[in-house]
């Protein structure tokens, strides 16, 4: 199965659904199934604003016991959207959406940048330990 690597707490907050979109720099041409994986690495400055605190914690989570280096969901990857327009509080891709509210804030949309879609999250109820990679990559699940 293809596999993306995420920081957390933006894993979580996706795999959760407090974000609609994961948002990267590069365009991929594959569709289909998806595994989450969170590396080791944490994003501290995020993890101490409180805003992100609360999503957290609407599900039960804090940001002291996030999993790491773990495949923690699985999903189908629907869509990779490219950003055509920024508004510094909403932006806009190239179907026409219009991404507003926490999917912006909780993304990060320069024009030219993607918004992958994805559909039917399932978050495990087994966290996989994996060692992550750059890009998409293959573990078998």
């Amino acid at each position: 199965m293809k596999v993306l690597s995420m920081i957390q707490p933006w894993a979580s907050l996706f795999v959760l659904r407090e974000a609609t979109y994961e948002t990267r720099s590069w365009r991929t041409s594959y569709r289909g199934p998806l595994a989450i994986h969170t590396s080791k690495k944490l994003d501290n400055a995020v993890c101490s604003n409180a805003a992100i605190q609360a999503l957290l914690g609407r599900h039960g989570y804090n940001t002291q016991d996030l999993p790491t280096g773990k495949i923690i969901a699985v999903c189908r990857l629907e869509k990779c959207l490219r950003v055509t327009e920024n508004n510094a509080t909403w932006a806009i891709l190239e179907d026409g959406a219009i991404v507003s509210g926490n999917d912006y804030y909780l993304g990060d949309f320069p024009v030219g940048g993607y918004a992958w879609e994805v559909k039917d999250m399932k978050m495990l109820d087994k966290f996989i330990p994996a060692k992550g990679k750059l890009g998409l990559w293959e573990y078998d699940i």
